[in-house]
């Protein structure tokens, strides 16, 4: 199937109304900064939110849950932050301090210990506007694509923060940290003033994942996504530019459990966040912002999908 086909068979899902924009909403996970650009020694708090439009919600992951809440920054340093975490905390969910000049990535990792379960139409839905043709073939072939779905699933998500006026050259934005899905852009959204596109790559277990489904979100109009593209097979996609706001990346994948699993598929969501305006959330910063340091984007004559946001998927989830 052409990735074009596949494309209009995603968007003529969503235009049904029989499955929410996001039939699995409330997975959707993504780091929040109060503010993308930050000047060296002034905290800014981070929130950690899940789902889209009408759903979007603080996340109530527990912190025992939270693997990983690291910065890695210019010449490869690393800056663990779990101690700052404070989950459901007035101004957010933890607080991040970077003392000397960069683009630092910051990344939240989960375990996989989270449990969705959902009614056949619905997690077969869910399958096909994610881009998750291998587990509907599977259920295709196993004759259980009547039966309900379950998965259990973790969280990999990554936002992007530039430190004082000079973005780096060759910063970690670039390169892989070792999360087992992951989007890597090829360049820093930051280095170049008025880029033309944004391309990126997505890895799965360190290697190139081709036929994923990626997906950009305005955070500040978030009901459904602005553009999306199936990876090529070198897990390539690229982006047009925006001329502001802050984005959303995000991307799915999922292997057949095995049978000591809870689940019928293990799942793997990743997000990348990056931006140059206020955060459309309600987090706080202290200090100046700095346009200087910002990316310019630019809006194409119009958006690629355009489609109502019907109400949320009704089913079980745990481990928000």
């Amino acid at each position: 199937m052409s990735c074009s086909r596949f494309l209009l068979i995603v968007l003529g899902v969503l235009l049904t109304g029989v499955v929410g924009t996001r039939p699995a909403g409330a997975h959707d996970f993504w780091v929040q900064p109060g503010e993308y650009q930050v000047m060296p020694g002034l905290a800014t708090s981070v929130t950690l939110f899940v789902g889209h439009g009408p759903d979007r919600q603080r996340s109530a992951i527990a912190a025992r849950r939270i693997t990983r809440f690291e910065a890695v920054g210019p010449r490869g340093i690393r800056m663990d932050f779990h101690s700052s975490l404070q989950l459901g905390g007035r101004r957010g969910d933890g607080t991040v301090v970077f003392r000397e000049p960069g683009t630092y990535v910051l990344v939240v990792q989960t375990d996989a210990r989270a449990y969705s379960l959902l009614p056949a139409i619905r997690f077969n839905d869910y399958l096909r506007v994610e881009g998750l043709t291998p587990a509907l073939l599977f259920r295709e072939r196993t004759h259980r694509t009547g039966a309900e779905g379950s998965e259990t699933y973790s969280r990999q998500a990554k936002t992007i923060i530039q430190v004082g006026d000079e973005p780096d050259p060759a910063p970690a934005v670039t390169q892989p940290l070792g999360l087992l899905l992951e989007i890597v852009p090829d360049v820093n959204p930051y280095a170049e003033r008025c880029p033309k596109r944004l391309p990126v790559h997505v890895l799965y277990r360190g290697r190139p994942l081709s036929d994923a489904l990626v997906k950009l979100t305005d955070l500040e109009h978030d009901a459904t996504p602005i553009e999306m593209h199936l990876t090529d097979e070198k897990g390539r996609a690229v982006f047009g530019a925006r001329e502001h706001g802050a984005w959303l990346l995000n991307v799915i994948w999922t292997e057949v459990a095995p049978e000591s699993s809870d689940g019928d598929f293990e799942t793997t969501f990743s997000s990348l966040t990056f931006g140059h305006t206020r955060s459309p959330m309600n987090s706080v910063i202290t200090g100046p912002q700095h346009a200087d340091a910002v990316w310019c984007l630019r809006r194409p004559a119009s958006k690629r999908l355009t489609r109502n946001s019907p109400g949320p998927v009704q089913g079980l989830r745990t481990g928000l």
